[in-house]
């Protein structure tokens, strides 16, 4: 860790989730040629976050101030709490210096709105993404004109609605940009499909089946074909990860504020009681 030339500081609500795990092990291991460590971390959780930071042999700190003494660019997790990343990006985001915040960035779009402009009176580069984001399924819409996406259609599970609809959305809007313009949501429990139209007449269908065997995956119809395609999981956070150190090297975000935004405003309109009733603006 003393000749990394990157030094990364987790602050999390809990820092016992999979999120801490495997984004260490992927700068350990897979990105370690990247430069960049994690030379110290700071929960709100202190007896478990500490636990976990003895035993990962990650060094632990009491406050942010003082974890920000050895760090030079920041990962706030909490992936199952978003309520507490406007807290905890109150204390990170003054020290100015780049910050990755992990999915799902806010808890509604307010919140939202006020972390990026947090972001910006400090004057610090912020990017946040659902892991989906990092697929085969955007290499191959890079392979091709950008007004050739006519309609998508994708597909995730997870625990539930709220902690793990951001994955098929955030799958959908990577490819499709941030122009959605109404949706309208049926079913309410296990079952929800989201009909977003967009700009210029593209379509999309977005399928949430919480608490069944449902791999995430995503067809693509372009002006000439169909395309489906089963999400390789196996690279996704290694390639999230990645995606940050380049924000952490460049200084520049490297997704497009405009579609974090409109993930958020989806999954806001999504959740109102109108967007059952028919097609809801957005």
């Amino acid at each position: 860790m003393a000749g990394a030339k990157g030094r990364i500081g987790f602050v999390d609500y809990n820092l016992e989730n999979f999120h801490a795990n495997v984004y260490l092990g992927v700068l350990r291991q897979q990105l370690s040629d990247r430069g960049f460590a994690v030379t110290g971390s700071t929960g709100v959780k202190a007896k478990a976050s500490r636990a976990w930071a003895e035993k990962n042999s990650v060094p632990y700190f009491a406050s942010v101030g003082e974890l920000n003494e050895v760090v030079d660019y920041y990962m706030v997790l909490a992936p199952s709490n978003p309520e507490k990343h406007l807290a905890l990006c109150k204390e990170v985001l003054p020290f100015g210096k780049a910050t990755y915040v992990d999915k799902t960035f806010a808890p509604n779009l307010a919140t939202a709105r006020r972390i990026f402009s947090l972001a910006d009176k400090h004057g610090v580069p912020v990017q946040t993404t659902s892991a989906l984001r990092y697929t085969g399924i955007q290499e191959f819409v890079r392979s091709i004109a950008p007004d050739e996406v006519r309609h998508m259609v994708t597909w995730g599970g997870g625990g539930s609605f709220g902690e793990y609809a951001i994955h098929p959305v955030e799958l959908a809007i990577s490819c499709m940009g941030p122009g959605v313009k109404r949706l309208m949501r049926r079913g309410t429990n296990r079952h929800v499909q989201l009909l977003l139209d967009f700009s210029r007449n593209r379509t999309a269908v977005i399928n949430v089946y919480t608490n069944t065997q449902t791999p995430y995956a995503a067809s693509v119809t372009t002006t000439a074909e169909t395309r489906h395609f089963v999400v390789d999981t196996g690279e996704i956070f290694a390639n999230t990860a990645a995606a940050a150190l380049d924000l952490f090297a460049s200084g520049q975000p490297t997704i497009d504020r405009r579609e974090s935004l409109a993930i958020r405003r989806i999954l806001d309109v999504a959740s109102q009681k109108r967007s059952l009733k028919g097609f809801a603006a957005l």
